[in-house]
């Protein structure tokens, strides 16, 4: 019996190691994010689409790579059975056993914890069973794959895993890619929240305008300023400039409005997307929009935002 660990044994254990660590943590990543879209949570108000493009792109790449890698392992196993023994084998199984087996029990504690404080919820509960049933499906199937007997019952259940795997995976992806859309969409709410973020720009220069000044610009062009710094900027797409113009002034505010065509609708990019927002005493007024041009009237209260007093000593 030769149980001599090769410089290729190594590697691919190693490298099978590192792959299924990296891919689990994205799936787990994937699902939690997934859960959180159609659960949202109103704490939660900063979730874009982004937290799922890097998961799925990684998941993409990592999971036919690790199942080339064991299937390269199951090979040389199947030509030579000592390798079954060697010692980079038992310790990636035990290692992986250890580290998947402590991750339920930690899940499990957390959601006794969380239920005895009152503070479970449906989205939580869903988080657990997810971590949960991802740590468990890896836990069985490397219990499956220790040891030298390899009946066949033990081996088709070893498969029912490693499919039962595979399987969460693809609906993940699948759902993800659902999520997020063509790459064509996520350009356009790209396009659609540097327009959001343009316009908050230029509203807090038109406000900083009238507080110094004590009236409002008659054009955009009034609030470069070469001194700042402050460019006035102008769609990220077409390059056309933003709409402005100033409404009726009546005692104590004065109005404006601000326009930009959209690719989108707001709702229509992702749940919780974010938009950049100003306050005016208590309220919060966003940029939601429809597809198309839309506009935004701003009133700018004089008790809220007053005009600077200029000193004339």
């Amino acid at each position: 019996m030769n149980n001599k660990t090769t410089p290729k044994d190594f590697f691919l254990h190693v490298a099978a190691t590192i792959v299924l660590y990296v891919a689990v943590g994205a799936l787990i990543d994937l699902v939690l994010s997934l859960i959180g879209f159609a659960l949202p949570d109103r704490l939660s108000l900063y979730m874009t689409t982004s937290s799922l493009v890097w998961p799925v792109s990684m998941l993409v790449v990592l999971v036919p790579l690790l199942y080339i890698l064991e299937s390269v392992i199951r090979k040389d196993i199947v030509s030579i059975p000592e390798k079954l023994e060697i010692w980079v084998r038992r310790w990636r199984i035990y290692l992986t056993l250890f580290i998947t087996g402590a991750t339920m029990v930690c899940d499990l504690i957390s959601l006794i914890n969380t239920y005895l404080n009152g503070e479970i919820t449906l989205r939580f509960v869903y988080k657990v069973l997810a971590i949960f049933l991802i740590a468990g499906v890896v836990f069985v199937y490397y219990l499956l794959d220790r040891g030298q007997a390899r009946p066949v019952k033990k081996i088709c259940s070893k498969n029912i895993f490693a499919w039962s795997g595979l399987v969460i995976v693809i609906i993940s992806i699948v759902s993800g890619f659902i999520i997020v859309g063509s790459p064509a969409k996520q350009r356009a709410v790209r396009f659609d929240n540097q327009r959001a973020s343009d316009l908050a720009s230029i509203q807090w220069q038109v406000v900083s305008y009238w507080q110094k000044k004590g009236f409002l610009p008659a054009t955009l062009v009034e609030l470069a300023d070469p001194i700042s710094g402050y460019v006035i900027p102008s769609d990220p797409e077409t390059q056309q400039s933003y709409e402005y113009r100033s409404l009726d002034v009546s005692t104590g505010t004065a109005k404006f409005e601000l326009c930009a065509t959209f690719d989108m609708s707001a709702q229509d990019t992702s749940v919780g997307a974010v938009y950049p927002v100003m306050y005016t005493g208590s309220s919060v007024e966003n940029w939601k929009h429809g597809a198309g041009r839309t506009c935004f009237t701003r009133n700018i209260d004089k008790s809220i935002y007053p005009v600077a007093e200029i000193n004339t000593i």
